[in-house]
């Protein structure tokens, strides 16, 4: 892993495994603070980026079994205020990237402004047109998880983050997981990097992450990241029912399956089956593996946005599972 560090210069990294629903390993590699020469340790706190999203959607399936969401009904029967569409538009479609939700455009990924509630955040694309018919085609969308956080308020009655933290941090021991913020103090946070125009290192760009939390706006330490997907595999954060539900390919109109489940993409690294999900934003570059037939999890949470993270994953499996 710290060859593999070196070659593709990750400034820190951290890295966790979990084996049978047990912590097996946790380390750090290189640095958090390259300009203090701080290193990286297992507690060190990185933005997960899209790693949100599977922790938002797991969310949402524990209201779909207690009944309070419906994942086949109109969106607008838990988020009335957002407009209605040239089709309806299901939680399940959001959930898949199968909404018609438009990602991102122009500079809004390096948004500086700060949105202090979900609601704001909706106003990013809550007007604007669909960009295809719903379930004709897979468009990954961050925007869209915004929508799905919406629900899981309404639904729930409790503020999003609120909800997230007694539902899933604290039951599964995410000690350390939060909702991001540039202004709060947290301790071992690590700082960001990115590859300059010849190839230097150097400090990664401002973002403000609050316009989507529920799609890629939570920190955490890798620890607490392999934490949440043993709690996963093996409850107690979901049905096996739903778990599999989750975990299972979502198709196209026409048949085609998408790779994609809900908040869960369906992966191979180096052979080997694993559900598992990326983040890439300012200052950070993520992943994490579940391995069902192996019963292993992996976590790799990197301060560097030019991190190949499969490269990364493949190299942890060769190691763990030969």
């Amino acid at each position: 892993m710290e060859a593999e560090r070196i070659a593709q210069k990750i400034v820190g990294m951290s890295i966790a495994v979990g084996h049978h629903g047990s912590l097996r390993y946790s380390g750090g590699l290189g640095l958090s603070d390259f300009e203090n020469g701080y290193p990286s340790r297992p507690d060190t706190i990185y933005r997960l980026g899209s790693i949100s999203k599977t922790i938002t959607a797991v969310a949402a399936l524990q209201l779909y079994e207690r009944g309070r969401l419906d994942l086949d009904s109109p969106i607008q029967r838990y988020v009335p205020a957002f407009p209605r569409k040239a089709y309806p538009i299901t939680l399940r479609q959001v959930l898949g990237h199968l909404a018609g939700i438009r990602h991102y455009k122009g500079d809004e990924m390096s948004s500086t402004r700060h949105y202090p509630n979900i609601a704001d955040g909706l106003k990013f694309f809550a007007n604007d047109p669909l960009e295809h018919e719903p379930g004709s085609k897979y468009l990954y969308s961050t925007h869209g998880f915004t929508l799905v956080g919406a629900a899981i308020e309404n639904a729930s009655g409790q503020r999003f983050v609120d909800y997230v933290t007694s539902r899933i941090f604290s039951p599964t021991g995410m000690d350390t997981a939060r909702e991001d913020s540039v202004y709060a103090i947290i301790h071992n946070r690590t700082r960001g990097y990115a590859l300059g125009n010849n190839g230097e290192i150097v400090n990664s760009g401002l973002a403000d992450t609050s316009y989507k939390v529920p799609g890629g706006g939570f920190v955490g330490s890798a620890v607490d990241i392999a934490r949440f997907a043993m709690a996963l595999d093996g409850g107690p954060l979901l049905k096996r029912d739903t778990y599999h539900l989750m975990t299972t390919s979502q198709k196209t109109n026409d048949g085609k399956e998408t790779g994609y489940g809900m908040g869960m993409s369906l992966t191979l690294f180096e052979g080997k089956k694993a559900y598992s999900h990326s983040g890439s934003q300012q200052a950070t570059r993520t992943v994490f593996a579940i391995f069902p037939e192996e019963q292993f999890v992996i976590a790799i949470l990197t301060n560097s946005e030019h991190a190949d993270y499969k490269k990364l994953m493949d190299a942890a499996v060769r190691v763990l599972m030969p």
